[in-house]
């Protein structure tokens, strides 16, 4: 038995379980806080992965490494004061608290890293704090591409007229199976690749201290 192979497939387990309730609650806690209390109401402001379970995005990240929850209810024409403005913050809150996430681990990581006593338990904490890195980074960077449903469009979405947006929105559907098979056929795996590359390059040089603060 592969026990390395079993220790990463259970670091992920616990990083996707930590990281897409935390994704889902901050775009209930950010759509409570602006006015719009549905998601709350739902049960939706909760870390409970089985609130927040969706089978097609379950399934797509199981087939193409990148997937999705079941979408937080919001009621922005009733009850945002700005719908279009809000919404964007709202769809914002979810990649900013992995963007959050995926730093403090990458803090705790090269802590641990440099740190900690050797042993296999250890070992294990830091490929966790790794993993999560590597999650939170890819969620954040997924959710943040300009296509429907994902977080990206409703925050591009706000600086197109209104007749186009809900143009786009008619059509939000036929858009996101076009964007799994997109990422089924491979076709998008060289740009997420570029922006997956950036985005841990920044959180490598915004934790550069931890070097120097050990050393």
């Amino acid at each position: 038995m592969n026990w390395n192979l079993i220790a990463v497939y259970a670091a992920r387990a616990l990083a996707l379980l930590t990281s897409i309730p935390l994704h889902e609650a901050a775009h209930a806690w950010a759509s409570d806080r602006l006015g719009d209390p549905t998601a709350r109401l739902a049960g939706r402001m909760s870390l409970n992965p089985l609130r927040h379970f969706d089978l097609f995005g379950a399934l797509c990240m199981l087939l193409v490494g990148f997937g999705w929850a079941k979408p937080v209810p919001v009621a922005a024409r009733s009850r945002f004061r700005h719908p279009r403005r809000d919404m964007a913050l709202s769809a914002a809150a979810g990649p900013a608290s992995n963007i959050v996430l995926a730093y403090v681990c990458m803090v705790l990581y090269k802590l641990c890293f440099y740190l900690a006593p050797a042993g296999a338990a250890w070992d294990f904490v830091c490929l966790v704090f790794g993993a999560m890195v590597s999650v939170n980074v890819t969620l954040a960077v997924f959710n943040l591409l300009p296509v429907p449903p994902l977080d990206g469009s409703r925050i591009f979405n706000m600086f197109l007229p209104p007749r186009l947006y809900f143009g786009v929105m008619r059509y939000e559907r036929y858009i996101m199976i076009a964007l799994f098979v997109c990422l089924y056929a491979g076709l998008l795996d060289r740009p997420l690749s570029w922006l997956i590359n950036g985005a841990w390059d920044l959180l490598l040089a915004g934790t550069a201290y931890i070097e120097w603060i050990v050393f």
